[in-house]
């Protein structure tokens, strides 16, 4: 099946993550590296490259069985007759949600990039600005003839990153998929259909651990808009941590019946107890229809606080209980 120019592109486009955060001098003429690696022979990127393109972290992610080869210069010796890429796409699940993929293309017309992986490395002359964007290289693979392959050295620019001609030359290749396999779950049908991300941070662990919640005040208004209920699962492991991260446990449109009675049990005005038990469960309250307002959030066991976070900050820490948590149940 042949991949689309499109799909190719966004795989290119997704190494650089961030936008620009300033700039900085640059690094000057990187250090040439040796000859590459020379592996006797391929099997697949699911072997020899599980983790690549791996941006997002998904559970049950297969690690690597051996070390990597050494990657370098395009030997003498070694005649590449393909080329192979390997990574990493978010797709929609087959009954919905998000599936990460991982893929494996090839390619065999490459003069084009074995041209540019010959380049140098381009040298600063005198002092440059960079951007600070982080740029993850292709996991890129050449065969030969004989099966065996090598990982290319990346010729890279006055910045330190691969130059535009290695990145053209990818892009202009006509690639064959060969291999997609999912390797885990992005966000759940469930998480989905009710509208919320499938993980989220524990906020008001952060922010009492950080000390930065102001003192208890009436946190909300009652005239507030409809609000959108998501609450999280926070893992044994994490609890307790310097930012905990929940699952997906339930959520969706919160009954109007019920938010009134959770409007009031945020407006209330009692002192936060003194308590470090972190919460195993938490909820997340944020307006229906997206726009901005104040995202809320409770602690549904544990010590119980909630926090008010208005999108212009000032974040103000309050305490629930019993009968908040349960008008928190599922939807």
């Amino acid at each position: 099946m042949r991949s689309s120019r499109t799909v190719l592109a966004f795989a290119l486009l997704g190494m650089a993550l961030g936008g620009c955060g300033g700039t900085t001098s640059g690094p000057g003429m990187a250090e040439e590296p040796g000859p590459a690696q020379i592996v006797d022979s391929w099997t697949s990127c699911a072997t020899a490259a599980p983790q690549a393109g791996a941006v997002l972290s998904v559970p049950n992610t297969a690690a690597p069985t051996s070390p990597e080869p050494k990657i370098g210069r395009i030997d003498s010796a070694f005649t590449p007759v393909a080329a192979v890429l390997c990574g990493r796409e978010i797709r929609p699940g087959v009954n919905g949600g998000q599936e990460q993929t991982a893929t494996e293309r090839r390619a065999e017309e490459i003069a084009p990039l074995l041209a540019a992986l010959r380049l140098p490395n381009e040298q600063a002359d005198g002092e440059i600005a960079c951007t600070l964007d982080m740029v993850i290289p292709p996991w890129l693979a050449l065969l030969d003839d004989r099966g065996r392959w090598l990982r290319p050295y990346l010729p890279t620019n006055v910045c330190g990153r691969p130059r535009a001609e290695v990145s053209d030359a990818l892009a202009g290749l006509s690639w064959t998929t060969v291999d997609t396999r999912t390797v885990g779950q992005v966000e759940s049908p469930a998480a989905e259909a009710a509208g919320c991300a499938q993980r989220w941070a524990d906020m008001v662990w952060v922010e009492t651990s950080n000390g930065r919640p102001g003192p208890p005040a009436p946190a909300t208004s009652l005239a507030a808009g409809p609000l959108r209920l998501c609450v999280y699962q926070v893992p044994t492991s994490q609890q307790g941590g310097g930012k905990p991260a929940g699952d997906f446990v339930y959520g969706g449109p919160l009954p109007a019946e019920r938010q009134a009675g959770v409007l009031r049990g945020l407006a209330n005005r009692r002192a936060v107890a003194e308590c470090q038990t972190p919460a195993s469960r938490f909820a997340v309250l944020r307006p229906l229809d997206g726009a901005a307002g104040p995202d809320r959030y409770v602690e549904l066991d544990g010590c119980r606080r909630f926090l008010v976070a208005p999108p212009t900050g000032g974040a103000q820490l309050g305490q629930g209980d019993e009968a908040l948590a349960a008008l928190l149940g599922p939807v």
